[in-house]
């Protein structure tokens, strides 16, 4: 049974390395910090990382980013740097104080709705207490300085994804657009869309922690209850 999820974004700068002494957005990171302590809260069994990728399948490497793919300066782990959304949401688990069973699973990121869906189908388990950590970034384009430059439909886009997920609303995620999700540079479609698909029975009750675009990026932290 699913006793949870948390949606976080995944910015490098959530890395305390990569910002070393400065206080960068401290309000995001304590907002993740409390979605995860509230997934952990309900004593899950395993926490499954969902996040996006290059390609769809768990991954068996290293959990942890190698932080000199970031920062050279940093000394290289050696190993192969797992996707960014992954590795972070280690981290986050790591920051928790977590040592329990953790899975990891890429979701491409041009995989199709019905796909997603399928997959997130796939993930639940009765018989196992599993809390799902879904990892990735709004549109990118929300600012003349954003990654991606301004485009005037980001705003609206985000703003569907935060009513959607306040409202619980998962099945609204099945039907983002997923070419104007690529033009907007939203890489947290398709972990929302395997979200949407793991939670389809239930009617969760989300709270949302954090909404925003400090650097032009559409950032949302929740907490999804699926038990209420």
């Amino acid at each position: 049974m699913i006793t949870g999820a948390a949606l976080c974004p995944s910015p490098p700068l959530l890395c305390p390395e990569l910002t070393g002494g400065k206080e960068v957005a401290p309000e995001l990171r304590a907002a993740c910090s409390e979605a995860v302590g509230r997934l952990l809260h309900e004593d899950p069994k395993v926490v499954v990382i969902i996040g996006p990728a290059a390609a769809s399948g768990p991954w068996f490497g290293a959990g942890r980013l190698n932080l000199s793919v970031f920062a050279p300066a940093i000394a290289s782990t050696g190993t192969d740097s797992p996707p960014l959304a992954i590795g972070l949401g280690s981290m986050l688990l790591d920051q928790a104080g977590y040592r329990g069973r953790r899975s990891l699973q890429a979701v491409g990121h041009d995989e199709a709705a019905s796909v997603c869906v399928k997959l997130g189908a796939e993930l639940d388990d009765p018989g196992i207490r599993m809390a799902l950590l879904v990892i990735g970034d709004g549109s990118a384009r929300r600012s003349l300085k954003a990654p991606g430059y301004l485009d005037p439909r980001a705003e609206a886009f985000d703003a569907e994804v935060e009513r959607t997920i306040r409202a619980g609303d998962l099945g609204a995620l099945q039907r983002l657009d997923q070419a104007l999700a690529h033009d907007l540079m939203a890489t947290g479609r398709p972990a929302w869309q395997v979200l949407s698909g793991a939670l389809a029975s239930l009617n969760p009750v989300a709270e949302v922690l954090f909404s925003g675009a400090p650097f032009g990026v559409g950032y949302l932290v929740a907490y999804l209850d699926p038990c209420s």
